[in-house]
């Protein structure tokens, strides 16, 4: 199985970490984003990786270099101009090998242990009910950034909650697609802004919620938060075999 990784990010606000590497090169627990991701992507049976580069492009093509070391085999889309989100994934797709499999997708800077194989299930099942079908993404709660007040009907404050949770739901930025999408995503910009929101409109798109952890590190709170997390994990099986 393949999966496409957009790893050309700037991290602008995550400099000075940023200046010399890309954003999804960033350490947590001494390891890039990037590797955790690989890891994560390899225990749900991903065998080849293509990272989607531009930006300091070569801080992640000598570090994964084949992908032996991590137990995939790593392969690289370069933009020789930047492409957009949704660009970047249409140029990568397009050096995939034509046929009918599904391809997962995923930011750069997303960190989760939300179970892959339950969006590709999704995916599989939806397909066979509608061929059009052409994407599952994952969900996540939506976190209020600020605390919440509760007051009762008389006004009086009745609690302080942090990190409550919205009854909205965000787009984790991890996908199972189909091939087929390639044609539908622009040359140039973020597939958010049209071509994912068409999908919906023609039912063509389903979304899998989940309440594991999941972190995009676009902050220094959310790279703390992402290390407490992983700082519990398990060593990794391909690192300890050597």
């Amino acid at each position: 199985m393949y999966a496409l990784i957009l790893a050309g990010g700037k991290g602008e606000r995550l400099r000075p970490l940023t200046d010399t590497v890309p954003k999804p090169m960033i350490p947590l627990c001494g390891r890039p984003i990037l590797w955790h991701q690989v890891r994560w992507l390899r225990e749900a049976g991903v065998t080849d990786v293509v990272f989607l580069v531009g930006h300091l492009a070569d801080a992640v093509r000598e570090y994964f270099a084949d992908g032996s070391d991590c137990g995939i085999r790593a392969h690289y889309s370069h933009e020789d101009v930047p492409l957009g989100r949704g660009g970047a994934l249409r140029q990568g797709l397009a050096s995939l090998p034509h046929d009918d499999r599904p391809i997962v997708a995923t930011n750069g800077d997303v960190i989760t242990d939300a179970p892959l194989a339950e969006l590709i299930a999704d995916y599989d099942s939806r397909r066979l009910q509608n061929p059009a079908h052409l994407a599952t993404i994952l969900t996540v709660p939506m976190a209020s950034p600020y605390g919440i007040v509760d007051t009762g009907a008389d006004g009086l404050v009745t609690q302080f909650r942090e990190k409550a949770v919205l009854p909205y739901a965000i787009n984790g930025g991890v996908y199972v697609l189909h091939p087929a999408i390639g044609d539908l995503l622009p040359e140039l910009g973020d597939h958010e802004t049209g071509t994912f929101p068409a999908l919906a409109r023609e039912g063509r798109m389903s979304a899998v919620s989940t309440d594991a952890f999941w972190r995009s590190v676009d902050s220094p709170k959310d790279l703390r938060e992402a290390e407490e997390h992983l700082s519990g994990a398990v060593a990794d099986p391909i690192e300890a075999a050597q």
